[in-house]
């Protein structure tokens, strides 16, 4: 996503070395290891969940004007999911495995045993504030870890509900949250974890990885860029529905949104009608007045987005009010591939229609930019499916639909290249946060290893070949 954490303010962070080395000490007691507290804290999550939902979204109303039901079916509902999910499999992912031994080093064992990697620090962005703080946490908890949480500072509403709900539900010495800014974030990645989850923007990402790099930490970088819908053919009233749904939830503020469209130039201008008539559908003539649809963040987010409408003609909305932070659902054409609006991940309610002449073109345009989070083709031919997973380089494919392919538990979420690096969601979340660690053990009494040691000599060689 590229909403990036650009206004953060110093509250102070004097406390937080103390508090990470009192949330390791909690790790290396062993508190988190055993299975028991795995599912005691997930379960506690599931409580949370369904007890304070109320709470939940009335901060989402608050911060972003998200309706109950979009904060319900897009943050709470999907995080429960994630986490049922987990508790029914994590008997199965905590499992040791046997593997084989080779001949030449029997008798002897070995297995795979899944580990926590120690104290694990999720920094959270504010378009999601509470699906993308807990999810990972889900894969944090079922993997044995204890977690820093740092919720972001521009949901102040959300992040103040999550601080003082969390700790009523879960571990308060396995699990911290630390709310703030710039001051707290940056004496955050001073202090060494065993893991950094970051979901943010490019440029911050960046900085994340520098701060990580000096404590050799691993990074998993969930950031964003320009996903691309490609319309070929189909049902063009299904497919507006689809695209329109994938860019109105959240006022457009979801990383995996379809960013822009190419349309070919027989569909583009029908395509641009439906829009149209498909967004009134959604939230009426004047969408400022639907309970539906959400405002823009904030006057930053807000003034850049505004400055995107001159990019190209207005073909559906434009208006705007930023006393509200309202922008009305907008297409756009006539859109040059060199303006500003094709340049940067939009991360609002504008979608550019532009038109190529094939799937080829459509490719040669997406594989020009930076491989996005996300990519989508509407077609019903089954052999340009195939061309488009075959030609793109992006962090999923999804043919006929958008941004749901979130809901599906096994689908690993991540990006490819400036999209990010790693994944979560399912078992990832759960491998993500865990060292799959090699376990080897061999008797004494038999030393069937002699033949290996030196000095080396004819028959040695002849042995070792045959046998390793």
């Amino acid at each position: 996503m590229s909403a990036e954490t650009d206004l953060w303010a110093d509250t102070g962070s004097g406390s937080i070395p103390e508090t990470v080395a009192a949330v390791r000490k909690a790790y290396d007691s062993g508190r988190t290891r055993p299975l028991q507290w795995r599912r005691g804290q997930l379960k506690a999550l599931l409580r949370l969940l369904a007890e304070r939902e109320a709470e939940l979204c009335a901060a989402l109303d608050a911060d972003l004007g998200k309706n109950a039901l979009e904060g319900y079916l897009t943050e709470v509902s999907i995080t429960r999911s994630e986490a049922e999910y987990t508790l029914k499999h994590l008997d199965d992912w905590t499992r040791a495995r046997k593997v084989p031994v080779p001949l030449g080093l029997q008798p002897a064992s070995a297995r795979t045993e899944p580990q926590p990697l120690g104290v694990v620090l999720i920094i959270a962005p504010w378009n999601y504030p509470v699906q993308l703080l807990l999810a990972p946490l889900i894969g944090a908890l079922a993997a044995g870890n204890a977690a820093v949480l740092k919720p972001s500072e521009l949901a102040p509403a959300t992040s103040r509900t999550l601080a003082s709900l969390l700790p009523e539900y879960l571990d308060t010495e396995a699990v911290v949250v630390i709310e703030g800014a710039q001051a707290e974030s940056e004496a955050l990645l001073k202090e060494r974890f065993d893991h950094i989850f970051f979901t943010g923007g490019e440029r911050v990402g960046k900085v994340v990885m520098r701060a990580a790099a000096e404590h050799l930490t691993p990074v998993t970088l969930e950031l964003g860029g320009k996903s691309p819908a490609v319309v070929l053919d189909g049902n063009l009233a299904t497919i507006a529905r689809r695209l329109a749904y994938g860019k109105l939830m959240n006022a457009g503020q979801t990383c995996v949104a379809p960013d822009y469209v190419l349309a070919t130039e027989e569909v583009a201008p029908k395509l641009v009608k439906q829009l149209g008539k498909t967004i009134r559908e959604f939230v009426g003539k004047d969408p400022s007045r639907s309970p539906d649809f959400g405002r823009i963040v904030n006057e930053h987010h807000f003034d850049r987005l505004v400055g995107y409408l001159s990019d190209g003609t207005v073909a559906t909305g434009g208006r705007s009010d930023r006393d509200s932070l309202y922008l009305e659902p907008t297409v756009l054409t006539g859109v040059p591939l060199e303006a500003p609006v094709m340049q940067e991940e939009i991360f609002g309610p504008i979608l550019p229609v532009l038109t190529v002449p094939d799937l080829g073109a459509a490719m040669d345009i997406i594989n020009s930019r930076p491989a996005p989070l996300a990519s989508y083709l509407f077609t019903s031919s089954a052999a340009q499916q195939r061309r488009f997973e075959e030609g793109v380089r992006a962090g999923s494919v999804n043919h006929n639909a958008a941004i749901v392919q979130l809901a599906v538990p096994e689908l690993p979420f991540g990006g490819a290249g400036a999209s990010g690096m790693g994944a979560y969601h399912g078992k990832a979340s759960f491998d993500t946060f865990s060292q799959l660690r090699p376990v080897f053990s061999k008797g004494t009494l038999l030393d069937t290893l002699r033949v290996a040691y030196p000095p080396y000599n004819g028959f040695k060689s002849r042995i070792l070949r045959r046998l390793l």
